[in-house]
C-alpha cells in the first residue's frame, strides 16, 4: 500500500512539471449587454475599435450670406410690432384721431386682402369672399365687446398695465415662430404648436390692456381691430410674400423697417437709434456670430452611441 501510495505521489509530480499549454483567447468583439469576455478585460479595445468613428455627420455647414438673407424675416416681424407699438403710443397721446384709425384698418384689411389676391396661389377670389364673411362677423362681434373691453382695467393702475404689456410683448416676440412653419395656408394640415398658441395669446391680452386705456368706446374698437388684424393675419400675409417672392419679401421687410424707423423716430431720439442699432445687430452681428461659433461644434458619432429605434408603421 505505501508503495502505491509513493508511485501516485511521484507520478503527480511529474505530471505537474509539465509545461502546459495555453489556449489562445478568443478575438475580441463589441458586446454591448454580454459582460466580460474570457481572456480579456472590462475595458478592453482593440486597435479597430475606432474605425467606424464619425464626426460631424450631422452638422450643417452654413454660408454666412444665406444667414443673413434667413435673418430678414426676425427683424420683419419685430419692425411690424414696432409699428404696432408705435400706433399705440400715437393713439393714447391723441395724435391719432379715432376716424384716423378706422381709415388705417380700411386700408390695412384692403390691402391684405389684395396681397393674398395676387401673391397666394391657393387663395382664389371665392375663397376670399368666405374669409371676409367671417372677417364682417368678427369685426361685429369685436364692436359689440368694446364697452367691455373700454371699462375692463379701470380699477388697475397705468404703470401696471405698461409693465404687464411689455412682458406680455416680450413673450411674444420670444414664442413667435419667425420661420412660419405653422402658418396654415388654405387646404393645410399645419396645427399650431403650443408656443405659438401661447404668443399669440399674448399679443391679444397686450391689445386688449393697451385699448381699455384709450378715452371712448369708438378708439377701442379701432384700436383692437387694428392690432388684431395685424397679429392674427400679418403673419400669413408676409409667409405668402416669401412663398411668392423672396425679392419681393426682401423689398417688404425693408420698408417695414424704415416705416419701423420713421414712425419711432418723433417719439424719442435714443429709442430709434437703439432700434435701429438692433436690426443691424440681428441681421449682421447675430449671423456672424453663428458662423464663427459653427466653427468650434465637434460631434462624434459611432456605434457605441445609443442605438435609435426605427418602426416602420407600413410593414
Amino acid at each position: 500500500m505505501n508503495e502505491f501510495n509513493n508511485s501516485w505521489i511521484n507520478f503527480s509530480r511529474m505530471e505537474s512539471t509539465e509545461p502546459k499549454t495555453i489556449q489562445p483567447p478568443q478575438k475580441w468583439r463589441k458586446i454591448a449587454y454580454g459582460g466580460m469576455q474570457p481572456g480579456y478585460d472590462d475595458n478592453h479595445t482593440d486597435e479597430g475599435f475606432l474605425k467606424d468613428m464619425v464626426m460631424n455627420a450631422n452638422v450643417v455647414k452654413r454660408e454666412l450670406t444665406q444667414v443673413i438673407l434667413d435673418s430678414v424675416s426676425i427683424s420683419q416681424y419685430i419692425s411690424i410690432v414696432a409699428i404696432i407699438v408705435s400706433i399705440w403710443t400715437y393713439t393714447l397721446s391723441s395724435s391719432i384721431s379715432e376716424n384716423s384709425l378706422l381709415l388705417l384698418d380700411s386700408c390695412v384689411l384692403c390691402l391684405g386682402f389684395v396681397v393674398l389676391l395676387l401673391t397666394g396661389s391657393s387663395f382664389t377670389f371665392s375663397l376670399l369672399s368666405k374669409y371676409f364673411f367671417k372677417i364682417l362677423f368678427f369685426i361685429s362681434g369685436l364692436y359689440v365687446l368694446s364697452p367691455i373691453y373700454y371699462t375692463l382695467t379701470r380699477s388697475i393702475s397705468s404703470d401696471s398695465i405698461w409693465a404687464l404689456t411689455v412682458s406680455l410683448l416680450v413673450v411674444h416676440l420670444f414664442l413667435h415662430d419667425y420661420s412660419g412653419s405653422t402658418i396654415r395656408p388654405p387646404g393645410g394640415l399645419n396645427n399650431p404648436t403650443l408656443a405659438g398658441n401661447i404668443s399669440l395669446n399674448a399679443s391679444i391680452v397686450a391689445s386688449v390692456l393697451i385699448a381699455s386705456r384709450l378715452p371712448s368706446r369708438v378708439h377701442v374698437f379701432a384700436l383692437m381691430l387694428f392690432s388684431l388684424q395685424i397679429f392674427l393675419f400679418g403673419p400669413l400675409v408676409t409667409y405668402c410674400i416669401k412663398k411668392f417672392s423672396f425679392r419681393a419679401h426682401l423689398v417688404c421687410s425693408f420698408l417695414l423697417m424704415g416705416l419701423a424707423l420713421g414712425l419711432i423716430f418723433p417719439l424719442h431720439r435714443l429709442l430709434f437709434l437703439v432700434f435701429g442699432c438692433l436690426q443691424v445687430f440681428i441681421m449682421l452681428v447675430c449671423p456672424y456670430w453663428l458662423i464663427r461659433i459653427h466653427e468650434y461644434k465637434f460631434e462624434i458619432n459611432g456605434p457605441w452611441d445609443e442605438a435609435k429605434l426605427c418602426l416602420d408603421i407600413t410593414e
